[in-house]
């Protein structure tokens, strides 16, 4: 290893080749489970370090793991091989917003959210919001196909990247996609490539396509005295003719759990809230969010209030942001899972949620994008109690038994990583998985490119305990 590091130290100005153990260690885990140190941290600041950085891994035999801010729900950044992780958070320094053309370019380590406030300027907007958008890498988003509250009527990463830059894993560098909206010129490349996890390619830039922002936004705070009634609802909006640009939900832990937590004066002893929040030309708005009023009411609403200034709307989103911080004060684990049901069975999913709680004795909240059937059922244990985590093990299996039933997905935007890995071929057979790996071996002949992700060796079950 050693003499692998001089070689990387010939390309790398030292001071970002890091062995030092207190550095390796700040980088073998992630917001997931497991701890796993790679042999060296190496910090790129351009595509020509990260081909020097490929070349010498060859060279070795080293597995490269691409990283961003290790925000990663799934395990995607872990250096479970060891190896080399690819620090790219330091890597900040292209951000061109292009308005006549309506394309952002961005290096990796940009923060997604630095690159909606840049396009505000130009009045743009860049949609992907994943809750972690103030402190997660774009590399980090376009690698797990990152969505967001506003997934619902904008879409997710991989609807708004053009093109990127990308280095194989022998080294090349090769772009694909370009500026323009429209390209059908062979494999769509760009597309496989956002979503993959840092296993079939490093990428170094994206070009990203932004949108006009809207004039105005509206939010309603609708209170359900059951949590089925509440699903009902987003149906019933979602069928009326209007689509919200956002629609969570969240369940009466989360409630409770925010209340105790920062006092904002929610409902406590209802079963769900949703947040609605409209957007468009605000003449428009009052007539849609009318609209929306009469499709929850329908199904049994108990009450309907509607901001009606922009502090108030903020007042309302923030207790949403609360929710993460306020349930870890349950217990101190946090299992955050992300299985998406389609629209129609989120009504069943809810129920099906209400019964693994029981079944298995566990602190179950439920928060979400509830308007694109994206559910985060969090489950909130103590990892110093074996016997726990044993019922939580159970119970997650149970929730991804469930989605995939009701014809639904492992993940709607945390990835597969290492945490799912187990289960990918219970929703795509082990055919759909074999023809995955083939992609792989064409991709990464050698195996390089973030190992242990997405394939789990036969008979790997889920453990979030120590054995």
């Amino acid at each position: 290893m050693k003499t692998a590091i001089e070689a990387l130290r010939r390309g790398i100005p030292a001071q970002r080749v890091l062995t030092e153990p207190a550095d390796v260690m700040s980088f073998s885990f992630d917001a997931s489970f497991g701890t796993h140190a790679p042999d060296v941290v190496c910090q790129p600041l351009s595509t020509e370090e990260v081909v020097h950085i490929v070349q010498v891994a060859n060279a070795y035999n080293l597995p490269i793991v691409p990283r961003g801010r290790g925000t990663c729900l799934s395990g995607g950044p872990l250096a479970v091989h060891g190896g080399i992780v690819l620090d790219f958070s330091l890597w900040d320094t292209t951000l061109v917003i292009s308005p006549d053309d309506l394309t952002a370019t961005v290096s990796p380590g940009v923060l997604t959210k630095a690159i909606d406030d840049a396009a505000k300027a130009h009045g743009l907007m860049y949609p992907p919001d994943p809750s972690s958008s103030h402190v997660a890498t774009i590399g980090g988003n376009l690698a797990e196909n990152a969505g967001g509250p506003k997934g619902l009527k904008y879409g997710v990463t991989k609807d708004y990247v053009l093109g990127l830059e990308i280095v194989t894993a022998d080294g090349r560098v090769v772009r694909t996609g370009g500026q323009t909206v429209k390209n059908v010129t062979g494999y769509d490349l760009t597309k496989l490539i956002v979503g993959s996890e840092g296993t079939l390619a490093i990428i170094t830039e994206a070009t990203l396509r932004l949108i006009p922002r809207p004039l105005a936004q509206k939010t309603a705070l609708v209170v359900f005295d059951t949590i089925v009634d509440s699903g009902r609802a987003i149906s019933s909006v979602l069928t009326s003719g209007v689509l919200p640009s956002k629609m969570e939900i969240m369940d009466r832990a989360c409630i409770r759990a925010v209340e105790a937590y920062e006092p904002l004066g929610l409902p406590v002893d209802a079963a769900a809230i949703l947040l609605v929040e409209l957007d468009g030309h605000p003449l428009a708005l009052e007539d849609e969010m009318k609209i929306v009023k009469g499709a929850c009411e329908s199904v049994g609403a108990r009450s309907i209030t509607i901001a009606q200034t922009e502090e108030e709307a903020a007042e309302l989103w923030y207790a949403r942001k609360l929710v993460s911080p306020a349930i870890v004060r349950i217990k101190p684990t946090k299992i955050s899972e992300d299985a998406t049901v389609p629209r129609s069975q989120i009504p069943a999913m809810f129920e099906a949620l209400e019964r693994i709680r029981h079944t298995y004795d566990i602190e179950l909240v439920i928060f979400g994008h509830a308007g694109d059937g994206n559910l985060h059922p969090n489950i909130l244990a103590d990892a110093r109690d074996p016997e726990e985590m044993k019922r939580v093990e159970r119970a997650v299996e149970a929730i991804f038994d469930e989605a995939l039933r009701l014809r639904g997905t492992l993940s709607g935007e945390h990835g597969i990583g290492t945490m799912k890995a187990p289960f990918l071929a219970n929703e795509l057979g082990e055919d759909g998985v074999w023809l995955m790996k083939r992609m792989k071996e064409a991709w990464d002949p050698n195996g390089l490119l973030n190992p242990g992700k997405l394939f789990a060796p036969p008979g790997t079950k889920l453990v979030l305990r120590d054995e």
